[in-house]
């Protein structure tokens, strides 16, 4: 698995360096990106912000999701959180097995703690590498407590 990954990772950096043109990697694949439309249309309007995942390859990169509900809670706004990555990745044709890399935002970093508690164990034996990041004033968007977004292999 770790293998796998590895070389998931290697070639997700060579088609990055590819598509951006630098040339400095032999044999980078360029594929076209292939974006799955979503609901995340503002009312009123008629073009998405964004979309909840996309593919490039045999990646797959997923939006934040957030948990914008009572209760306001760490661990019931992680658990929701991870269960809505969970639905995405599977939607994208992926698992949580396959996620190479996750960022996690927190509204708090004091949630740090409480966060890990829920978090620990839902990608598989091998976890993926991770940043968590405090923001800054103002917090996540939505009123939730932790946001967090992903890089998956199909």
């Amino acid at each position: 698995m770790k293998t796998q990954r590895r070389t998931v990772l290697k070639n997700l950096l060579a088609s990055i360096v590819g598509v951006a043109g630098f040339g400095l990697v032999a044999n980078a694949k360029s594929s076209i990106i292939e974006e799955k439309a979503t609901s995340n249309v503002p009312a009123g309007d008629d073009v998405p912000l964004f979309q909840s995942h996309t593919t490039h390859g045999n990646l797959v990169f997923l939006s934040g999701i957030g948990a914008h509900v009572a209760p306001f809670e760490i661990a019931a706004h992680t658990d929701i959180v991870l269960k809505g990555l969970e639905k995405e990745l599977i939607k994208a044709g992926s698992s949580m097995e396959k996620v190479l890399k996750v960022t996690v935002y927190l509204n708090d970093i004091a949630d740090y703690k409480g966060m890990n508690e829920v978090y620990k164990g839902r990608f598989g034996k091998n976890p993926p590498v991770r940043s968590t990041i405090a923001v800054a004033k103002g917090g996540v968007p939505g009123d939730s407590l932790v946001e967090m977004d992903c890089i998956a292999y199909i």
